[in-house]
């Protein structure tokens, strides 16, 4: 259900989530040393957990209480990938070549924000579905 706006909203999840994995490959500071490369294990699974999640969350457009689950999962997801990105930009000295370092850490927190929208268009379907069984 393409117009629904929480299937909007993971859609754009999806892309930024995407975005991170195709544009932010990797990230190198100064001395060459690799801040976060897609080439670890760890990130390389919480992008592809985390796009997964989400794809999920939009073809399961029929059960909105899952729906609300895998997208509490995939919040969670992205704050430890927001934590990972944070971890990582803090224990390496020096600066990075530009601001990647801050673009690519900011993609997981406009993918929260995107999901806890996502999570309140659920809920206010949700609602209403309830309310108008009762008037049944």
């Amino acid at each position: 259900m393409i117009q629904r706006i929480q299937t909007v909203y993971m859609i754009l999840v999806v892309l930024l989530i995407g975005a991170l994995f195709v544009w932010f490959p990797d990230v190198k500071d100064t001395a060459g040393n690799a801040l976060y490369s897609i080439n670890e294990p760890l990130f390389l699974i919480l992008m592809i957990a985390s796009l997964v999640l989400a794809i999920t969350a939009i073809f399961s457009y029929k059960k909105r209480q899952k729906q609300f689950v895998l997208n509490r999962l995939n919040i969670l997801c992205n704050f430890i990938l927001l934590g990972v990105f944070v971890y990582r930009s803090l224990t390496v000295s020096g600066e990075t070549f530009v601001s990647e370092k801050g673009i690519g850490m900011f993609l997981p927190i406009l993918s929260i924000v995107f999901l806890v929208l996502a999570n309140r268009a659920i809920q206010k379907d949700e609602n209403l579905v309830k309310s108008v069984d009762r008037l049944r």
